[in-house]
């Protein structure tokens, strides 16, 4: 292999090239890795080489010790580990150290990360100890660009989500602080060197928390960082506000000093900057503030619930500096760039954040201020300061008072409605958004009789005039949609008059010729929240709007003959799924009326998923139609299912596609609570492919909880019948069981594992109900013991959610039903079990169906544990 040339063909435009070069070092790696490692650090090495080259080994070098999967990532890892020779691992990475003074800040960045990929390994293993002291010796005495290298390879190493390193990395605190703050430095001549060490001082600020509780040491952090907001390169700027931003995070409890000292001003000199990306930063840093004390408060209320005096300081610091920062954020927010894309973050869009922050974070106070700019910038000339205001108003409409904003509201809303035909359609847009936050949160200061009919008007005219108007004016209906809908079920709402208005000019808008996806989508949507939230008296409506749609629906499996392109692809399944959805919602509102339409629905439906191709996203909202077709069928779905099967079958099958997979699983349950008993001939079919799915290493874990609560609706359909699946199924709930919550759980796997508890819950209550249910309770008396021990462990172990708690004591209510004589009486005489009931009983934040389960559970407990169970038969 010629190094060099492979090399230079991984940096190659040609994508065959490029591949072809990937694959050559691949196949290296793995007949040889430490001769692949000697030869890539030696060509690092290589003073002589091109830059580019030396760069693209060491890409080559880190790539070899990354992987997107954590199992692989642990592969190679321990490649390295095991099957690399000490003297070679010696030699790579003192070459690399070596490399960091190389005079190309190309190579030394990217050494940087070979090295930090190298560190992630040996840190946690107490393994490389002299690399940070390399490292701090080269910010102390090496050239500019070993001392820039050296401080961008601290900040890889700590900017980690491994655990592992992250808990390595607080006993070099003290070498990370003195190199990075010793970079920092006013002092530091080198803007580079000095924009490297504050982005390493934000990094590493996680791992300096001794350092940190320190006065004299965070005194002096927080001086070297305050003199980084003065420093003329931009860079340096926005790195110090960005270090200000996680240390407020991180510490606010020590803040107050600084705040008062000097952040307050620097912050608000910061978002007047000239530079946009300062200016940004020193804005999130009053984002950061007003998340802090929001979480703050939050704790403290809830720690007050509980009884705890432990509460966490709270300083009001937004609430002190109202009167200052608002009128600069207020101002910012006319700083719109009318060229900027949707979804692009600009100083404008970062106030308009921090305002809304700021409204639920000092509640009623923020509109003093708001007001003032509101009443004097809503007329006027330049649009940027019409816009600022309308959004100004709609930012605080969560967090004051409903009876300080409601008068505001009401004398507001005609003025909103009448910016909806102002000439300038980003004030359009605004003042449209801006109703859709007063229909999400203060619904009740519109008055149904007054306001309704001039504002859907208004947002179905904003919807017609223009685009770019398209999500902010659907957002706003949807809103309206919920907020009017009245009581589920209720014979009219407030919408009831407008409701046939509506649906046609929804209508009208998705059949426009210049409507774009998004429009088309959006408007679609629009439709769902009004199918979703129609009263009893526009039912009718709703059944006539089935033909319509499904009307639509057949032509659009005519057209897939006509789709010659990508993009024509991507819009055709893109209405198929709107159109889909709509059904779904007219499935869902009409409930058993739907009847005399289901032969056509579910046919439609049929003709759908056979004429799609591979890959498509249209199954996935067919079968939740479908689902809820079958919820409303209930056992008459029985009609379709020989027709349906072979769908679900592969779909159930498919691993390759996990979001259909997992879709399908869905749909199991939902068919088999439908049919009940007559689900039966299908049931072997639906239990092997969920047990393979259960096995699979490709599906991963978080299929696991869904596959065994569908076992559960399985039992609980087929009742008695369950008896043939019930030894494999009790097998691999015991199995599933034993997956612990050790102490050092990530929170990604704290969930699964509460998750993977309710559903291991869920499949014992149905094959408990179901056992009952045909006199075969005998059947579960070898796996009685394990289900009181994953009892045990749900109440001792701290993390469990309100539903794992709920369906713990359905187990316990529901075996004691089961063995009314007393079988078990010795396992109900626990005083966990006891205590578990009562603390459940007793919580007042649970809702009422958890309470009654727990005292219903403790009532049996009581019959076990009482004397007479064996007469209670």
């Amino acid at each position: 292999m010629d190094v060099n040339q492979v090399l230079e063909g991984t940096l190659s435009p040609d994508a065959t090239i490029r591949t072809n070069a990937e694959l050559q070092l691949t196949s290296a790696a793995e007949t040889d890795f430490s001769a692949y490692l000697t030869v890539l650090a030696t060509e690092l090495a290589n003073e002589h080489a091109q830059p580019h080259i030396r760069s693209a080994a060491a890409l080559a070098l880190k790539n070899s010790f990354s992987a997107r999967e954590y199992t692989r990532l642990r592969q190679v890892q321990e490649r390295w580990l095991n099957q690399v020779d000490p003297n070679v691992k010696a030699q790579v990475k003192a070459t690399a150290l070596k490399t960091l003074s190389a005079g190309n800040n190309q190579v030394g960045g990217q050494t940087a990360q070979f090295i930090a990929s190298i560190a992630a390994i040996e840190l946690p293993r107490q393994m490389w100890p002299e690399l940070m002291q390399t490292l701090v010796s080269n910010v102390g005495e090496g050239s500019d660009h070993q001392k820039q290298a050296s401080l961008t390879t601290i900040g890889y190493i700590c900017d980690t989500d491994d655990q592992d390193l992250r808990d390595s990395l607080a006993q070099h605190s003290n070498a990370i602080l003195t190199a990075v703050v010793q970079g920092a430095r006013k002092e530091e001549a080198n803007e580079e060197v000095r924009s490297a060490a504050i982005t390493a001082l934000s990094d590493s600020l996680e791992f300096v928390r001794t350092n940190f509780e320190n006065e004299g040491e965070r005194n002096y952090i927080m001086q070297v960082i305050c003199e980084a907001t003065q420093a003329t390169d931009p860079r340096i700027q926005q790195g110090a506000y960005g270090c200000l931003n996680r240390i407020m995070s991180l510490y606010y409890d020590k803040m107050r000093f600084y705040m008062e000292k000097a952040l307050f001003g620097l912050t608000i000199q910061g978002m007047k900057h000239d530079e946009e990306d300062v200016a940004k930063l020193a804005v999130e840093f009053w984002c950061t503030v007003c998340e802090e004390e929001i979480s703050i408060e939050d704790d403290n209320q809830q720690a007050q619930a509980e009884g705890s005096t432990e509460l966490r300081e709270y300083f009001n610091f937004a609430r002190v500096a109202t009167q200052e920062v608002v009128p600069v954020l207020l101002e910012l927010l006319a700083k719109q760039d009318e060229d900027a894309a949707d979804d692009e973050y600009n100083v404008s869009r970062a106030a308009y954040q921090c305002l809304q922050l700021w409204a639920q974070t000092v509640g009623s106070a923020v509109v003093p201020p708001v007001l003032a700019f509101v009443e004097k910038n809503l007329r006027s000339e330049d649009w940027h300061f019409r816009d600022a205001a309308v959004s100004a108003f709609g930012a605080i409409m969560e967090g004051p008072e409903l009876s300080m904003l409601d008068p505001l509201v009401k004398q507001a809303l005609p003025v909103l409605i009448g910016m909806m035909d102002d000439q300038v359609i980003q004030v359009k847009d605004s003042a449209a958004y801006a109703l859709g936050r007063i229909c999400e949160v203060t619904a009740e200061s519109i008055d149904a009789s007054t306001h309704l009919q001039p504002l859907i008007a208004s947002l179905f005219g904003g919807l017609s005039s223009h685009p770019k108007m398209a999500s902010s004016c659907c957002w706003a209906l949807m809103n309206l949609a919920d907020r009017f809908a009245g009581e589920p079920g209720c014979d009219s709402n407030a919408l009831s008059p407008h409701f046939q208005a509506s649906v046609t000019h929804i209508l009208q808008v998705t059949e426009r010729h210049d409507a774009d996806n998004q429009l088309r989508t959006a408007a679609y949507e629009v439709l769902n929240a009004f199918v979703t939230n129609a009263a009893n008296d526009s039912v009718g409506i709703v059944a006539g709007l089935s033909d319509v749609v499904l009307e639509r629906l057949e032509k659009t499996i005519q057209l897939q003959a006509q789709v010659v392109s990508v993009e024509d692809k991507l819009t055709l399944e893109e209405m198929q799924t709107s159109l889909t959805s709509v059904v779904m919602a007219i499935v869902q509102r009409l409930e058993t009326e739907i009847r005399p339409q289901a032969d056509r629905i579910m046919g439609v439906l049929l003709q759908l998923l056979s004429s799609l191709g591979a890959k498509s996203s249209v199954p996935d909202t067919v079968f939740a139609a479908i689902g809820a077709l079958a919820n409303a069928l209930e056992d008459d779905f029985i009609k379709y299912m020989d027709a349906f099967t072979p769908f679900l079958y592969n779909a159930l099958g498919n691993q390759e596609e996990p979001a259909l997979c997992s879709m399908a699983i869905g749909l199991v349950s939902d068919i088999t609570r439908s049919l009940g008993e007559k689900v039966q001939p299908w049931c072997d079919a639906f239990m092997n492919y969920l047990l393979n799915n259960l096995r699979s290493q490709q599906l991963g874990n978080t299929f696991k909880p869904a596959i065994l609560q569908c076992f559960g609706d399985i039992a609980q359909a087929i009742g008695g019948h369950f008896e043939t699946y019930l030894p494999v199924v009790a097998q691999v709930l015991q199995q599933a069981a034993g997956v612990p919550m050790t102490p050092d759980i990530s929170y990604e796997m704290l969930d699964y594992v509460v998750s993977l508890r309710e559903g291991i819950m869920d499949a014992w209550d149905g094959a408990i109900v179901a056992m009952k249910s045909s006199g075969k309770t005998q059947l579960l008396a070898p796996w009685v013991t394990a289900i009181f021990e994953l009892l045990h462990t749900v109440y001792t172990d701290s993390s469990r959610s309100q539903a794992l708690l709920r369906s713990s004591l359905g187990v316990v209510g529901d075996l004691a039903d089961a063995f009314p004589h007393g079988e078990f009486a010795e396992l109900y005489r626990a005083d966990w079990l006891t205590a578990m009931a009562r603390e459940v009983r007793a919580n007042r934040e649970f809702q009422p169906r958890t309470q009654d389960t727990a005292r219903w559970a403790r009532e049996q407990i009581k019959r076990q544990i009482g004397g007479n169970a064996g007469q209670m038969a």
